[in-house]
């Protein structure tokens, strides 16, 4: 059998994301504006959006121009990842230089995060597996490991301590916006759910069937005043978090860690 090629090239990608050898054409149309028209789309109608037929539109020119700058729609979204990140940071020390140490630092980053996901939702459904190498990924890269440097960590557990974070800041940020989908789609507040959900529950509900999770679920609707609170979860799980990491530098024995990181 013959194995079908895969048509995405990430020699091909890594330039464009560089901007190896760009050069806008005749028109004035380049690969910054295809992009940057991208994002305009995806922030006001979501990724779905983003089509190249879409974005010549909005651009006002043919299809066909763009494939000549931009290959196609999976290039073109690693193209918008990379660039929603720039300018994140206004150097790449800012969060290293928080006053108060590595947790006021590391939240700094966690906060920038999650202001990016609320300007940028569309970045929760583009992000993959793969890392986007391009010049604005790297840098907020650089920028978010540099405050963990003087720790004690290994360099394996501050990339480590690096993922937990913004991995919980994006599931945090992707159940927020889930929670904004559900109401648009519904046209019910939460207030009005738990209306018309509450005296269903009351007869359903067996107390002496499920004495904790009645009693903390009744806690936890009437703190958030919903079915969940994924700000909440943020903020909570983050401090959650940092105890941790604290915990883990307050470690006696060196040894433990370097066989840990192996």
């Amino acid at each position: 059998m013959v194995k079908k090629e895969n048509s995405f090239d990430p020699a091909r990608i890594l330039e464009l994301l560089w901007r190896v050898g760009a050069k806008p054409s005749r028109t004035g149309l380049s690969v910054d504006a295809i992009v940057d028209a991208a994002i305009e789309l995806a922030d006001a109608h979501g990724l779905e959006s983003v089509s190249m037929r879409n974005v010549a539109e909005h651009l006002g020119v043919g299809a066909m121009s763009l494939y000549t700058h931009v290959p196609g729609r999976e290039e073109l979204a690693d193209l918008m990842i990379d660039r929603s990140l720039a300018g994140l940071y206004s150097h790449v020390d800012e969060p290293s230089s928080v006053a108060g140490g590595w947790r006021p630092a590391l939240r700094f980053v966690a906060e920038r995060n999650w202001s990016l996901y609320q300007r940028h939702s569309w970045l929760l459904e583009a992000e993959g597996a793969r890392p986007v190498l391009g010049p604005h990924t790297n840098d907020k890269y650089e920028a978010e490991l540099r405050p963990l440097v003087y720790t004690g960590l290994t360099d394996i557990e501050i990339d480590s301590v690096l993922t937990l974070v913004l991995t919980h800041v994006s599931g945090t940020a992707r159940a927020l916006a889930g929670v904004a989908r559900v109401k648009e789609q519904s046209g019910m507040t939460d207030a009005q759910w738990w209306s018309a959900t509450a005296p269903i529950l009351e007869r359903v509900m067996d107390r002496a069937r499920f004495p904790v999770s009645s009693r903390v679920g009744t806690a936890a609707a009437a703190s958030y005043d919903a079915a969940s609170d994924p700000v909440h979860a943020y903020r909570f799980g983050l401090e959650c978090i940092l105890d941790g990491v604290q915990a883990l530098m307050s470690r006696d024995q060196p040894a433990d860690r370097s066989s840990a990181s192996e």
